[in-house]
């Protein structure tokens, strides 16, 4: 039984980290600019965001819940602005002369992605969802909660590490030219779903 929801939890934590989205360019331009190191730093901080999340609704913390998503307004709205500023700062920035290898840089790209993925509360209905779909919700377990919110994390974290290793192999073939280009498309990209996020706030 264990064994098995943690298999599940691996398939969704991959699942949910593996469409491209505003935190994987981030993740891929970090890892292209920045190295291997500070792209799986960063999506690291995503994973942590999902694991809460999934402990949130694995655990039934309906006050934690109830809260954020009573405040999801807010909360998207920070996010979509933050996300319109990162892009646009990606956008106009320059291609880094050096590796963010010390310990203030990793940190830095593990909390924003970790920050950005929090600013989207309604993520903890998918969670909802997926426990309700191996039967957590109408007869709750701690244990198999916990064992399927592990195997999110590692699956998801697992998903980071691969992609940051596969595009980091790529970023010595690639010149300070192309990597300006690949700041502007980028960048463009992240200002495109912060926009796109705030314009779900706009009511029908």
């Amino acid at each position: 039984m264990s064994a098995n929801l943690l298999i599940k939890g691996l398939v969704v934590g991959v699942s949910i980290a593996a469409p491209v989205g505003p935190i994987g360019l981030l993740c891929i331009r970090r890892s292209l600019e920045q190295g291997r190191i500070a792209g799986f730093a960063s999506g690291l901080g995503a994973a942590t965001a999902d694991a809460a999340y999934g402990c949130i609704a694995g655990f039934g913390l309906t006050v934690v819940s109830s809260f954020l998503l009573a405040h999801a307004f807010a909360l998207r709205l920070g996010g979509g602005a933050a996300l319109c500023f990162l892009g646009a700062r990606t956008f106009m920035s320059a291609p880094a002369q050096r590796e963010a290898q010390s310990a203030g840089d990793l940190r830095s790209a593990y909390w924003s992605t970790l920050l950005l993925t929090l600013a989207n509360p309604t993520t903890i209905l998918s969670f909802v969802a997926v426990f309700a779909g191996f039967g957590l919700v109408a007869s709750p377990s701690y244990g198999a909660a916990a064992t399927l919110v592990a195997g999110v994390f590692v699956g998801s974290a697992l998903w980071w590490l691969f992609l940051s290793t596969s595009v980091a192999l790529m970023r010595h073939r690639i010149s300070p030219r192309w990597m300006q280009v690949i700041n502007r498309l980028s960048g463009a990209s992240i200002v495109v779903f912060g926009l796109y996020a705030l314009s779900t706030l706009i009511p029908r």
